[in-house]
């Protein structure tokens, strides 16, 4: 036997026919065949890897760009949020500019003036959600949008609203000012 080991092969009967060169040259093509299947497997790998990275790339790209469209979305509805309410009050302070300009007005044109320029006004901040807080005497006092001044003897109910001081009012549900209302006193 030679002291060189041959390679295991499934076959001992035809390792023992060929020389140890044929064996050794058997190996280095299975070797070479081995070698040129993990390069052709690199290189699929690394295109894939350079797609991956253009993908990334992109899709950064895209996500910085959204981001980006939002803060110029989100800077603009700032700046322009009171457009829509500016655009309804115009109409309320044309009125009263030109219930300025009369000079000799009797009081009754005075107040029908005053009484039209406030409808307008009150139908301008409906328009703009902002609704008028005024409960009627006797309903319930609530803190979340009344806010009581006083407590006074009263017959109705305790913690009812007696008076209201001074109408609040709400935007879309979230209160801007309290009602200032007198309430019942427990009896």
């Amino acid at each position: 036997m030679s002291d060189t080991p041959s390679p295991s092969s499934p076959n001992p009967a035809a390792d023992a026919a060929q020389s140890p060169e044929e064996i050794l040259a058997a190996a280095a093509a299975n070797e070479g065949d081995a070698l040129a299947q993990a390069q052709a497997e690199l290189a699929t790998l690394k295109a894939k890897s350079s797609e991956l990275a253009d993908q990334f790339l992109r899709a950064k790209a895209e996500a910085e760009n959204a981001r980006r469209r939002a803060e110029d979305d989100v800077s603009k509805a700032r700046k322009f949020a009171v457009e829509s309410f500016a655009e309804s009050m115009l109409p309320v302070a044309d009125s009263l500019e030109a219930g300025l300009v009369i000079k000799d007005a009797t009081p009754e044109q005075i107040r029908e003036g005053a009484q039209a320029t406030l409808r307008q006004l009150t139908a301008a901040l409906e328009r703009n959600k902002v609704i008028a807080i005024a409960p009627a005497a006797g309903t319930k006092f609530d803190p979340h949008h009344h806010q009581a001044i006083s407590v006074v003897p009263s017959e109705q109910e305790a913690n009812t609203v007696v008076n209201v001081l001074q109408k609040g009012y709400s935007i879309a549900d979230r209160v801007l000012r309290p009602a200032l209302v007198t309430v019942s006193a427990p009896k």
